[in-house]
C-alpha cells in the first residue's frame, strides 16, 4: 500500500487545510471546494486527510458500514443486530470524472427484479464513501446529474435507487470533498452553493516556501516511509486534536450575539438563501471546537464567513470570487455589542480557531486575482490602419437560442438535441453492453409471446436476456461555440466595438448557461490568431474579449481558416461534440490579393462540412452594403443583426442555425 504524504507536511495551504479539518471535526459543515491553479497541492492535502481521521467500527460483512452501535434499520444487507464490530480505518473514495451512474449510486439486477422480485444491489462508490471521504478531483467537469446525485446523497445522508418502482436507500454520510482549476471552466451557482466551504489555492510567490516545497517533495519521493515517520508525531497530534474536538462539539454554544452576526454578514453580503447562515454557524461551532472552546467568538464568525461566503456571492461566471474584508470587518464591529452572551474576547486572532496544524511555512495566498478591467484607453484613431486600445463591453442581455441542427450524441448540456441517458424517452432498442435505462413496455413486448415456450407457470414473468430493452431518450447536449470576432479598423469605432464585445459577452454568458465549450479566434491585421483554444472557462474567454485591441485591414479569410483547423483539431479530441461557428463582422474583406475570392473560397469549406454557423452581421449606417448576409450564404449558415441577438426583441426568436442541409436525425 503506498504511503500518503503527511498532511502536516503541507507547506502553507492554511484555509485549505483548516477547512478540511473542520469537516472532519463536523462532517455536517457541508464538505469543501477548492478551486486553485494546477501543482497547488489540492489532492495532495486531500489524500492526506484520510489518514488523520479516527477508525470507524462496522458491522462485520457490511457492504454498506453500518456503525454497530446504530445499525441502519434500512441497510441493504441488514438488519443488523447491535453488538460489537470490527475496526478498520476510515476510506477516501475516489469519483473519477468519467464515472457512471450506475457506479455512482450502484445497479440493481433488472432481470432478477423482473423474474423473481429480488433486489438484487451492487452498492456503489456512494456506499463504498459511507462515513468516510467522497472525493471528485475536477468536480467541474463532472456531469451535471452525476453532481446533482452526489450533492442530493450529501445533504440527506442517504443514496436511493429507483429503477421502474424497484427501489433500493441505503446510508451515506461522507465528507465530500472537490477539487478543480477555475480555468477549465466553472460549477453552476445552484451546485457552488451546495458546497459548504470553498478555498482559493495558490502557489506562494516566496522564494523560501517554494524552496521547502521542493525539498520536502523529494525527500517524500526518495523514501516515502522514512519521510513519514519524520512526521509521525506531528500526524499523531492533529489526529487527537481532532478525536477531541469531536467530542467538545456538542458542548460548544452558539450565542444570541454570534447568530445575529451571521444574520447581519449574509444580509450584507447578499447571498441568496439561508444556507449561508446554516454553514456559517455549523462552521463557527466547529472553529471553537477545534480551539479547544465551548463558547463561539466573533473571530470564529469572521473566519467563518471568509470559508463560507465567497462562492455565494457570484452573481454569474464572469465576477471574481472573494470577500471584501473591511466591509466584513465592519458588519461584525458593528454587532458586536448586541448580546452580552458574545463577548468578542481580546482583539486579534490568537484565542481562535484559525489555524490549523502545527506547520513551518507561512500561510499561502488563498485569494484568486480578479480579472483586470481593461481601460477606455486613448482617444479614437483617424486612421482604421492603427491599432487601438481596447474598449469596455457594453452591458451584456439576455441572448436569443442559437442551435445546432439535429440530433447528437454530445456531452450532456442546453443547448442543442441529442441522445441522452436523461431526458424524455422517445423510443426503446436492445442495450449495447449494461442495461442503464429500462424501457418496461418494450421489455414487456417482446418477452410476451416467449411465456408458453418457456414453460411460464408462475405469476413471474419469464424474462431472458434478450428481451431486455433499453430506453432511448432525448434531451439537450452541450455544444462548441466557436467566437470568429473581427476586430480590424472597420470595427473599430468605439461605441460600435463596445456593442460588439457587449454582444460576444451575452453569448459567452448564454454558452455558460448551456454548458458549452467556448473557443475565440480573432483577426485583424496581417493575419489571424486563437485568443483563446477551446475550453469550459467562459470567464477566460471574456477576459481575453475585453482586452482585445482593433485596427488594421480585414483579413477575413485568415480568420476563416483559422477557425476551420481549430474545429479540425478538436474533432479529434472529442468527435461527438458538434460546433457552433459565431462569426462576428461586417463582412468587409481587405488586405492581400483577392481578399473577397479568397474569404468565399474558406467559407465554402465550411459549407462542405455541412458546420453549423451564424454571421452576427455589425454593419451599421444608412447605408449597408449587405456583406455579412452574402458571407453568411458562402457559409450555408444564417445572419443576425446585433438588435436581432436579443431574446425580447420583436426579431429575436429562437430559431435553429440553418445548414446548407439538415443532419440526419
Amino acid at each position: 500500500m503506498t504511503t500518503p504524504f503527511p498532511f502536516t507536511a503541507v507547506v502553507g495551504q492554511d484555509d485549505l487545510r483548516l477547512a478540511l479539518l473542520l469537516n472532519a471535526v463536523s462532517p455536517a459543515v457541508g464538505g469543501v471546494l477548492v478551486r486553485g491553479e494546477k501543482g497547488t497541492a489540492k489532492s495532495t492535502a486531500v489524500r492526506a486527510l484520510s489518514a488523520l481521521l479516527p477508525q470507524v467500527a462496522v458491522v462485520p460483512g457490511c457492504r454498506f458500514s453500518c456503525d454497530p452501535a446504530s445499525p441502519d434499520p434500512g441497510c441493504p444487507d441488514g438488519p443488523h443486530e447491535s453488538g460489537e464490530g470490527a475496526e478498520r480505518p476510515a476510506r477516501m473514495v475516489e469519483l473519477p470524472v468519467g464515472a457512471s451512474e450506475d457506479r455512482l449510486v450502484g445497479a440493481l439486477d433488472i432481470e432478477r427484479a423482473l423474474a423473481e422480485g429480488v433486489k438484487a444491489f451492487e452498492p456503489g462508490l456512494l456506499a463504498e464513501a459511507h462515513r468516510g471521504i467522497l472525493y471528485v478531483d475536477e468536480v467541474n467537469l463532472l456531469h451535471d446529474h452525476l453532481v446533482d446525485l452526489l450533492l442530493d446523497a450529501a445533504a440527506m445522508g442517504a443514496s436511493y435507487v429507483e429503477r421502474e418502482g424497484v427501489s433500493v436507500r441505503h446510508a451515506a454520510r461522507f465528507l465530500l470533498v472537490g477539487t478543480m482549476n477555475p480555468e477549465e471552466g466553472e460549477l453552476r451557482p445552484q451546485l457552488l452553493d451546495r458546497f459548504g466551504l470553498t478555498v482559493e489555492v495558490a502557489a506562494s510567490r516566496e522564494p523560501e516556501q517554494r524552496v521547502e516545497v521542493v525539498r520536502r517533495r523529494l525527500a517524500y519521493d526518495d523514501d516515502p516511509a522514512a519521510f513519514a515517520a519524520r512526521w509521525a508525531g506531528e500526524e499523531a497530534a492533529v489526529r487527537q486534536r481532532i478525536v477531541a474536538a469531536r467530542e467538545l462539539l456538542p458542548q460548544v454554544r452558539l450565542g444570541d450575539g454570534a447568530l445575529r452576526q451571521i444574520a447581519a454578514t449574509c444580509a450584507a453580503f447578499e447571498v441568496d438563501g439561508m444556507r449561508a447562515d446554516i454553514v456559517m454557524a455549523r462552521t463557527a461551532t466547529a472553529l471553537a471546537a477545534w480551539a479547544g472552546r465551548t463558547d463561539v467568538l466573533a473571530e470564529d464568525v469572521r473566519q467563518a464567513a471568509l470559508l463560507a461566503l465567497p462562492h455565494r456571492r457570484r452573481r454569474n461566471p464572469f465576477d471574481a470570487p472573494g470577500l471584501d474584508e473591511e466591509k466584513l470587518d465592519e458588519t461584525l464591529e458593528q454587532f458586536s455589542g448586541e448580546s452580552p452572551d458574545d463577548d468578542p474576547g481580546p482583539d486579534g486572532p490568537g484565542g481562535g480557531g484559525g489555524q490549523p496544524a502545527p506547520d513551518s511555512g507561512p500561510q499561502g495566498d488563498g485569494t484568486g486575482d480578479a480579472r483586470p478591467e481593461a481601460g477606455e484607453g486613448g482617444q479614437p484613431q483617424a486612421s482604421g490602419g492603427r491599432e487601438q486600445s481596447a474598449v469596455r463591453a457594453a452591458e451584456p442581455f439576455r441572448a436569443k437560442a442559437l442551435t445546432v441542427p439535429g440530433v447528437g450524441e454530445g456531452a450532456a448540456g442546453r443547448r442543442s438535441r441529442a441522445r441522452t441517458e436523461h431526458g424524455r424517452t422517445t423510443g426503446a432498442r436492445r442495450p449495447r453492453g449494461a442495461l442503464t435505462k429500462l424501457h418496461l413496455a418494450a421489455t414487456v413486448q417482446a418477452a410476451a409471446p416467449h411465456q408458453r415456450a418457456r414453460g411460464r407457470s408462475g405469476p413471474g414473468l419469464v424474462v431472458r436476456r434478450d428481451d431486455l430493452r433499453q430506453a432511448v431518450r432525448e434531451g439537450r447536449e452541450g455544444n462548441l461555440v466557436l467566437f470568429v470576432v473581427d476586430a480590424s479598423g472597420s470595427m473599430a469605432a468605439r461605441q460600435r466595438m463596445s456593442a460588439v464585445k457587449g454582444a460576444v459577452l451575452s453569448l459567452l454568458l448564454d454558452a455558460y448557461q448551456r454548458r458549452d465549450k467556448v473557443g475565440l479566434v480573432t483577426f485583424r491585421g496581417s493575419g489571424a490568431e486563437v485568443a483563446l483554444p477551446p475550453t469550459s472557462s467562459v470567464d477566460a474567454a471574456a477576459a481575453r474579449l475585453e482586452s482585445l485591441p482593433t485596427g488594421g485591414r480585414t483579413p477575413l479569410a485568415a480568420g476563416l481558416l483559422k477557425a476551420h483547423e481549430v474545429l479540425r483539431v478538436e474533432r479529434l479530441r472529442d468527435p461527438a461534440r458538434r460546433a457552433l461557428v459565431v462569426v462576428v463582422t461586417d463582412g468587409r474583406a481587405t488586405g492581400g490579393p483577392e481578399p473577397v475570392a479568397l474569404a468565399g473560397r474558406a467559407a465554402r469549406l465550411f459549407a462542405a462540412e455541412q458546420l453549423a454557423s451564424v454571421v452576427v452581421d455589425c454593419e451599421s449606417g444608412p447605408v449597408r452594403l449587405g456583406l455579412a448576409g452574402q458571407l453568411a450564404g458562402e457559409l450555408g449558415g444564417t445572419a443576425v443583426t446585433l438588435d436581432e441577438l436579443r431574446a425580447d426583441s420583436i426579431a429575436g426568436l429562437v430559431r435553429d442555425v440553418q445548414g446548407t442541409s439538415r443532419r440526419a436525425a
